[in-house]
């Protein structure tokens, strides 16, 4: 069982490299690395500790990523954003944009592929003919390694799939396994770019985004974490871009430099 001491090292850990609050989740924490630390014969929580800072190819920090971040997901999950993003974001952009035909879109928590794969379905419903005379590449980014790995693959089973639109699934999936998993078709694939990103690290982008896309992520900071990331994105985006966050997560509206849109909807 993992002490107050051995849990504290590590919420440190993960508060000052990755911006995680875990001050929180003890129990959590105990039973994700548990079974993982007795099979790799450390002794106890400190022993393991001592390898991942010490490990120069940064292999055992990213599997302490993996563990500690918990990622849920699923298709057409707060469908209401892709809604608004079709019916409002994306006129406007279609409008905007009309010389350049470059849009710009980060998926912020991409976990294992759903969220970004739903944007690139919106983006394909929403130009049909015209999608190929636009560049409408998403970056997706994601913390966790294992995520990312399962999201470049693209294979989902029948059951994650079953809210989707019949034709998407038509559309943009191949049955694979007789019929009980699917992977996203290769045209689909290669409209979104995955990378590896801790949001505590400065944004390289070289050009402003229009829309970023940060659902579900926030939960696992604390105010102050979440204020700097918030001001980030703020910088990142175009004036008039549009940042979606998760319907349960809210910004402080005192502080905050966005305008509320609706609950879980900012504009710049």
């Amino acid at each position: 069982m993992i002490t107050d001491e051995e849990f504290r090292r590590i919420s440190v850990f993960m508060k000052q490299r990755y911006g995680i609050d875990l001050s929180q989740k003890k129990v959590i924490v105990n039973g994700r690395l548990e079974n993982y630390i007795k099979a790799n014969g450390w002794h106890n929580f400190n022993e393991y500790m001592d390898v991942v800072e010490r490990d120069k190819t940064g292999t055992q920090e990213k599997m302490l990523v993996n563990f500690l971040t918990t990622n849920h997901t699923y298709f057409m999950r707060e469908f209401e954003h892709f809604d608004y993003f079709k019916k409002v974001v994306l006129p406007g952009l279609k409008e905007k944009e009309a010389r350049t035909k470059d849009l710009r879109i980060w998926c912020g928590a991409a976990s294992t592929g759903e969220e970004p794969y739903m944007i690139a379905m919106v983006l394909a419903d929403f130009f049909g003919l015209e999608r190929s005379q636009w560049d409408t590449k998403i970056l997706a980014t994601d913390i966790s390694t294992k995520v990312l790995q399962q999201a470049l693959a693209g294979v989902y089973s029948a059951e994650q799939l079953k809210n989707l639109p019949e034709q998407w699934k038509r559309h943009f999936f191949k049955s694979v396994a007789g019929g009980a998993q699917y992977r996203v078709t290769d045209e689909l694939k290669k409209e979104v770019v995955f990378r590896q990103f801790n949001l505590m690290d400065p944004f390289p982008f070289k050009k402003k985004m229009h829309t970023v896309f940060l659902r579900n992520v926030m939960i696992y900071f604390d105010e102050k974490t979440k204020e700097q990331l918030v001001q980030k994105v703020y910088d990142a985006l175009e004036p008039g871009g549009y940042l979606f966050i998760g319907t349960t997560e809210t910004l402080n509206r005192n502080s905050t430099p966005f305008q509320i849109i609706q609950p879980s909807i900012f504009k710049k």
